[in-house]
């Protein structure tokens, strides 16, 4: 009796992604492989169908090279090869596939031993490129999976976190972090211990126990791992979905914020449409008899609804959005603003009224309309997990858009009559918001100064339209050259893309600094009228500024300082 032939382990796949929890192939943990297409996004025509055939593709389009089409036959080519590998070691796989980044392809199935799992991934990545770039016919390929995971170590068993206490997973484009943290204060108010993860760290009761990027699943194992936290509030961002999977099986509330174009052309993402299905995981994981409060005035997170078995809880600073009232005859709630105050709807009740929006801070006076819906989104989640109304009421209305309670995000100063909003303004979106506040406090007289400046992990369409944007809004316009986080990008080419912006909305001249408190130092020195705002998108110095604006007798607004100056302008 023959041996089956072993294949030389002579190719790796370009990326082995070990995702430990749902994600955005399956609702359990899983193996993503990042396989090289290029062989057979060029083959001849009739090698693929051959291939196809000989793995009983059921679709067997083959489209040209390079074209959609074949990219997605590629795809379900690496998909059924997984599929046939699994039955050669007595196991049935599913397995799903997709187009990735520079002529790859993203094959994913689920798995319960680790070592299996990677020694299989390699086994297929070789089998792949044996039958696509080395002529191999797809029967010796698949002779080569047995030997290759002979008396390999299973390694360890991978099962999901099922949390004993109530659970928020909180995700979206912009508006994540406010609303994780804000949901948290009212958990506290509510008179219960929150632990809340995010990208800016992990907080236990109010008190910061870890610094950095915590929106992954280890966020959510470490905030669940203190046994002091009565609800875990998660922040749940694309790359963590995509790199490792979501940190527990279910979720009690759900909260998506909005979807945008935002890191779009990494890890397979290139549409909003496919961002939107990534931030979905979050919803489908969603107990039925949960919440997913979803913002109804976008149509990527409406469209979320068709994946959650929890019951729906739209939320909409438009009262007569009608989409509100499909939530309400599904038997689920809805939140809005009318006549100035945040209420809760039901089928067939009278409005129940939380509290007017100029008496939450958070709202700048109810000039950030962002932060308006971030309140409802937070109320909803709250109100959803059993907080009272009152206790709502109360941590709306304690909670300041200040560096103490909102670090990074839209926090206001004021020097000498000039109001400085620094804020974490990453994408369009987000400068948008930013610039919206920036005029509601710009009073009669005043001038607008912007520094712009971000990441450089956003698309060039996007930094282009930031420049454009900003140029368009500001009176004084400067860029703050980065020196960090350029992620791949060379020294000067996004100061270049703002610049070509800006020059496409008329401005041609627009000076650089140093980094963003040097940016922010040039306009203070620039004896800006009375009246006037400067509004810098500020990725890493906020603590400098601060200091700076500190150091000239500045000092940060409260909420009274602020309401005077939107009534005001």
């Amino acid at each position: 009796m023959s041996q089956e032939p072993a294949l030389s382990p002579v190719v790796r796949p370009a990326q082995i992604r070990v995702l430990t929890g749902p994600n955005l192939y399956f609702s359990r943990p899983a193996v993503a492989v990042t396989l090289d297409a290029g062989p057979a996004l060029v083959a001849d025509a009739a090698d693929f169908v051959g291939w196809q055939r000989a793995l009983r593709v059921r679709r067997p389009a083959v489209g040209l090279p390079f074209s959609e089409t074949r990219a997605l036959a590629t795809a379900e080519l690496a998909a059924a090869l997984v599929r046939r590998a699994a039955a050669r070691i007595t196991t049935r796989l599913a397995a799903v596939a997709r187009p990735g980044d520079d002529d790859t392809v993203i094959v994913a199935f689920p798995f319960r031993h680790r070592g299996t799992a990677e020694v299989f991934a390699e086994a297929v990545a070789e089998a792949f490129a044996a039958v696509t770039a080395r002529g191999t016919t797809v029967g010796a390929a698949l002779a080569g999976i047995r030997p290759a995971l002979a008396g390999h170590d299973p390694g360890e068993t991978v099962t999901p976190l099922r949390p004993g206490i109530p659970v928020v997973a909180v995700t979206g484009t912009n508006g994540k972090t406010t609303t994780t943290r804000l949901i948290a204060h009212l958990i506290r108010a509510g008179g219960r211990v929150p632990g809340w993860s995010s990208t800016d760290g992990i907080v236990i009761d109010g008190v910061e126990v870890e610094t950095g990027d915590w929106s992954g699943p280890g966020g959510a194992a470490r905030v669940l791992a203190d046994p002091t936290v009565q609800v875990a509030v998660t922040e749940t961002a694309r790359g963590g979905i995509l790199l490792r999977g979501i940190g527990t099986a279910a979720n009690d509330v759900s909260v998506v914020t909005n979807i945008s174009a935002d890191h779009l052309g990494l890890l397979g993402v290139h549409t909003v449409e496919q961002l939107a299905e990534v931030k979905s995981v979050i919803v489908r994981i969603t107990k039925p008899g949960g919440w997913t409060v979803l913002n109804a005035d976008d149509p990527l997170v409406l469209g979320m609804r068709a994946v959650s078995r929890a019951r729906p809880w739209y939320y909409s600073t438009d009262p007569d959005n009608p989409h509100l009232d499909e939530a309400l005859a599904a038997g689920g709630r809805a939140t809005t603003v009318i006549d100035g105050v945040v209420v809760v709807l039901g089928h067939g009740l009278d409005p129940t009224p939380i509290i007017a929006v100029a008496d939450v801070p958070l709202t700048l006076a109810g000039s950030s309309r962002v932060n308006v819906a971030n309140v409802l989104a937070a109320s909803a989640a709250a109100l959803g997990l059993g907080v009272g109304k009152d206790a709502v009421r109360r941590g709306l209305a304690t909670f300041a858009a200040d560096a103490a309670h909102n670090a990074g995000r839209l926090n206001v100063y004021e020097l000498d009559g000039t109001a400085i909003v620094l804020d974490l303004a990453h994408n369009e979106a987000s400068l948008a918001s930013l610039l919206e506040v920036a005029d509601a406090l710009r009073l009669p007289g005043g001038e607008l100064g912007v520094v712009v400046g971000t990441a450089g992990d956003r698309p060039d369409e996007a930094l282009h339209a930031m420049g454009a944007m900003a140029a368009v809004a500001a009176d004084h316009l400067l860029i703050a050259a980065q020196r960090k986080y350029l992620r791949g990008r060379e020294p000067g080419e996004m100061e270049r893309l703002w610049r070509a912006g800006a020059a496409e909305a008329g401005v041609m001249d627009v000076p650089e600094a140093d980094g963003e408190t040097a940016a922010l130092v040039r306009l203070l020195d620039a004896g800006l009228p009375a009246g006037s705002v400067i509004a810098v998108c500020t990725l890493e110095s906020r603590a400098e500024m601060a200091a700076e604006i500190a150091r000239r007798g500045g000092s940060e607004a409260g909420p009274t300082e602020v309401a005077a100056r939107v009534g005001g302008s």
